[in-house]
């Protein structure tokens, strides 16, 4: 047997699913596949020299490597293959995208054959994806006086590989296919349970949406062969939830355009649209391949005579349509005049200025972001090489800066992190920079999409620039199934190597770690100005500003140090009055949400917004549940202002947490983890002096809008409610339905409780344990009437909990406690009526292995309340996730049903809850269990 007879055989169960041969990215495969072309009488010759040609992998891939070698053979003559002519060898190596093709590349062009070289300078012209080292040796033989050199960095300072390409269509003709009404979260377009198959893009295709969808977007483009089929969002926002660049891959798949005839399944330039537009994370993702996304507008508030908005029995805005996008309908997009107009073009229906931005339209000439940025560096290079001024070819980065207006908390930490920004100038909201990133995330679900990116981008190492990197296996922990053992040791290898401190050790060292990707990032920020940016979109941090982002940006800022994006408009969130005793922090947050809606009229001021929230008092662990939440409330990301004494003890927390990690044996060989204990300890010292405070906004600063919070208000316990009954569909599955416990008279049955996820800390776990006290000493005993699922986002909590007597607790209830020497390898799918200690990670809350049984009421402490995430419909029931705090999840699984006020607080009676007192500027309690 040969790889090659292996490759066929795995070509022929791929033909029983419908699927094409699977891109190679294997050296020895392609080795075999160059022996067989070289071979003229060979059987499989063809099919060899097709699979070469069309089928193998760009970038820094070992088949990449091996095909770049082949192809430098035929145009030097050391082989010969009649199909592949030295010009077609140059074309492939152009479409090959750097790494070992630029080597080849650069080998020819500053070779001693002449017309090989004016060849291989003509393709290196159109490439861009050139590192430190590709530059080095341009440089280097540019000053020992070599014309082809020199040549190539005068095009590169002209930016010809940009200028040169084709201008983007002044008109795009679009026909509309709805995918859903309501608020599409990107579980609908790349499904949790289908990660471990985002890799393999033609197999992750197949889930989007449903197969009669797909099959009706094949009708649409066969009926439209002019058009492109647009996706949207009737009545709600699209790309909610998760920062999934496989759903983007998904949406370019069916109604996309291929990047490259040599790369299969590699599809740009989307069209996707929302009624309230595209979920900030997701839009991100959308540029990233070059596509359009398109804020609709075609629902508006109904209005009475007096301009006020008309409502129904439900308190909701009653919505009008000003035009209809129904599926079929033939749009006309203008990118000239960056309007929306009918099939026609008699009617303008939307303005889409901010669609067709100058740094938009330069992602969709080029083919998406990366060609962008990794141009503009190389323009740089080239132009401070040759000792002359860059033109201004690309779109000035666009700088708003507003006299006598003082900065927001976002707006500080850009500006302190701005790149290629005028010197000096102050930058208000709006502009649109580079900005300098000091933590990147990776998690595992997205990771593997992550590797492909930095193959394709030629990428070998982490940037200097940045200070921690870390992958996660938190999303894939529950199970050790066949398809974890198959893809985490590849990734984490593959991002060791790279550079990042790692969840599992590649060489089997250290004990593996599931921690939750968002809470060790949690850790390793060590200042309130990091820039942080993460594979998930509840990269929310409690230091610095968060941006969750696809998996193509965390490749990005991975490689380059850096992202671009306009500087956010922040909406600024204080307190006022006094937090009730027996309630939890997580009430807190529902009510932001719940009191931001009524004061905004309905209106969610927060989606796409940096939310400033004033916490002052709470620390790291604590804050998080705020700032990790504004990903539901579609918020851009979130900056927590904090006192000097509270971030001084967020920062002595993130550093013995750290030291923790090093005392494992996860420290990274370059120095990681020391490197962050170091800056922390640095940024004490400022903060002690005087020198540099906690960061704070001006007083002067601007924001779109201000809420304050009335912790009076908040006199019972708060649940977001999925509302799934709602008899209008773009009602259910938002997460902007909250709700007070007595709303359920008791009387709402949960049949399975999840305390887990990103959203609980140590403090949550102290309480399930001391609820657990309270009833055996008031009853004898504690029989749960529905399950109970406890998940510790870290081992580290799990450790601090043993050593303050509180695991013991949750030991002697448990039915089921998690073992790592023997990791379960399937997915639980029945639950019996006992408390479960699960292994750390996303668990429930990811919803790809461990989900509720179909039809099931879950009361959750987790994030996520979308369709079949948590838990699955049954034809006659529908699925619930219900999420709210700690002690209501523990209760309810306890009784079975949600409770009474009564109820509740004789079960938190004498638990210290979170300690929060806005304004008075104290340092936390050590008492406080949420400590």
């Amino acid at each position: 047997m040969s790889l090659y007879t292996d490759y066929l055989a795995e070509i022929e169960t791929r033909k029983t699913q419908g699927l094409s041969p699977k891109p190679i990215d294997q050296a020895d495969l392609v080795e075999e596949l160059i022996a067989q072309i070289k071979d003229a009488g060979h059987e499989h010759r063809e099919d060899s020299l097709n699979f070469f040609i069309y089928n193998t992998l760009p970038g820094t891939t070992s088949a990449a490597g091996a095909k770049a070698g082949f192809l430098k053979e035929i145009i030097l003559g050391q082989a010969e293959v009649a199909e592949i002519s030295v010009e077609f060898a140059f074309e492939l190596l152009s479409h090959m995208k750097g790494g070992p093709s630029v080597a080849v590349l650069l080998d020819l062009a500053l070779g001693d054959d002449a017309g090989i070289a004016a060849q291989a300078a003509d393709v290196m012209k159109t490439q861009v994806f050139l590192y430190d080292a590709d530059m080095e040796r341009l440089k280097t033989a540019y000053e020992a006086g070599n014309d082809i050199a020199k040549g190539l960095l005068e095009s590169y300072t002209a930016a010809e590989f940009f200028t040169k390409l084709p201008e983007i269509d002044e008109e795009i003709e679009v026909v509309t296919y709805i995918a859903a009404e309501g608020d599409i979260s990107t579980d609908l377009l790349s499904p949790g349970n289908q990660a471990h198959s985002r890799a393999d893009r033609e197999l992750h295709g197949q889930c989007m949406i449903s197969t009669d969808a797909q099959k009706e977007i094949e009708a649409l483009k066969l009926q439209h062969p002019n058009a492109r089929v647009m996706l949207i969002a009737e009545k709600g926002t699209m790309g909610v939830g998760s920062s999934r660049m496989s759903g983007v891959n998904n949406v370019a798949l069916w109604t996309g355009k291929q990047a490259s005839p040599y790369v299969p399944f590699v599809n740009i330039a989307p069209v996707v649209a929302g009624t309230n537009g595209i979920s900030p994370i997701f839009l991100t993702t959308v540029g990233v391949t070059g596509g359009i996304g398109v804020d609709l507008k075609n629902w508006v508030k109904k209005l009475d005579e007096n301009g006020e908005p008309v409502v129904n029995n439900n308190g909701d805005a009653v919505l009008e349509q000003r035009y209809s996008v129904e599926t079929g309908t033939v749009l006309k997009i203008n990118t000239k005049e960056k309007k929306l107009y009918s099939s026609d073009g008699s009617e303008e229906l939307v303005d889409m200025a901010g669609s067709f931005t100058p740094q938009k339209m330069e992602f969709m000439k080029a083919g998406g972001s990366y060609a962008i940025v990794f141009g503009k560096k190389l323009q740089t290079f080239a132009a401070e090489t040759l000792g002359v001024e860059a033109p201004q070819v690309f779109a000035p980065s666009k700088e708003i800066s507003h006299e006598g207006q003082g900065l927001t908390a976002v707006e500080k930490i850009f500006n302190a992190n701005v790149r290629g920004a005028t010197p000096g100038k102050v930058l208000h909201a709006g502009s649109d920079v580079r900005v300098g990133v000091n933590v990147v995330g990776s998690q595992d679900t997205t990771g593997l999409m992550t590797m492909q990116e930095l193959e394709a981008m030629a990428a070998t190492v982490v940037s200097p620039a940045v200070d921690g990197a870390y992958q996660s296996g938190c999303h894939t922990a529950s199970v050790w199934d066949v398809k974890a053992q198959e893809n985490t040791p590849r990734l984490m290898k593959f991002m060791n190597d790279f550079g990042l401190v790692t969840g599992r050790d590649p060489k089997g060292v250290y004990h593996s770690m599931t921690d939750v990707i968002h809470k060790v990032l949690n850790d390793i920020t060590v200042s309130d100005w990091d820039v942080i940016v993460g594979g998930d979109s509840h990269t929310r941090m409690s230091k610095g500003v968060a941006f969750g982002a696809d998996s193509g940006t965390v490749a990005l800022a991975l490689a380059t140090g850096e992202v671009s994006m306009p500087i956010p408009e922040s909406v600024k969130v204080t307190f006022k009055g006094e937090m009730a005793e027996w309630m939890d922090f997580r009430d807190v947050v529902h009510a932001t949400q719940a009191q931001m809606l009524d004061q905004c009229g309905g209106d969610n001021v927060f989606q796409g917004r940096v939310i400033e929230v004033h916490i002052g008092t709470l620390l790291a662990d604590q804050a998080f549940t705020f700032t990790d939440w504004t990903a539901e409330m579609k918020a851009k990301a979130s900056v927590c202002i904090s006192n000097d004494e509270t971030l001084i003890g967020s920062l002595e927390l993130a550093k013995s947490r750290i030291q923790v990690m090093i005392d494992k044996g996860m420290e990274h060989e370059n120095g990681t983890l020391a490197r962050l204990i170091a800056k922390a300890d640095a940024r004490i010292k400022e903060i002690k002096s005087g020198t540099r405070p906690a960061l704070v906004p001006d007083a002067n600063a601007k924001y779109f809008a201000e809420v304050v919070v009335d912790l009076d208000e908040i006199i019972e316990p708060m649940i977001a409610d999925p509302d799934v009954n709602n008899a209008d569909v773009s009602k259910r599955y938002t997460h902007d339905t909250i709700r007070p416990i007595s709303y359920y008279k008791a009387e709402k049955e949960v049949d399975l409780g999840f305390v887990g996820s990103c959203m609980v800390h140590k403090g949550d776990i102290k309480i399930v344990a001391q609820m657990l006290r309270n009833l055996e000493a008031a009853e004898g005993k504690v029989e749960f009437k529905a399950p109970l699922v406890v998940t510790a986002p870290t081992y580290n909590i799990i450790d601090e909990l043993k050593e303050e007597g509180d695991w013991e607790v949750l030991q002697k209830y448990s039915g089921f406690e998690f073992d790592d020497s023997a990791p379960k390898q399937v997915a639980r799918t029945e639950y019996d009526n006992i408390l479960y200690l699960e292994r750390p990670g996303c668990n429930l809350c990811m919803g790809n292995q461990e989900k509720a049984a179909k039809g099931d009421t879950v009361l959750a402490t987790s994030t996520r309340l979308f369709q079949g995430r948590v838990v699955a419909d049954l034809p006659e029931k529908k699925g619930e996730s219900l999420l709210a705090s700690t002690p209501v999840v523990v209760l309810s699984a306890i009784l079975g049903r949600t409770p009474t006020l009564e109820e509740y607080k004789v079960a938190v009676e004498g638990i210290d809850l979170t300690k929060f007192a806005p304004g008075k500027g104290k340092p936390l309690d050590t008492l406080s269990v949420h400590y």
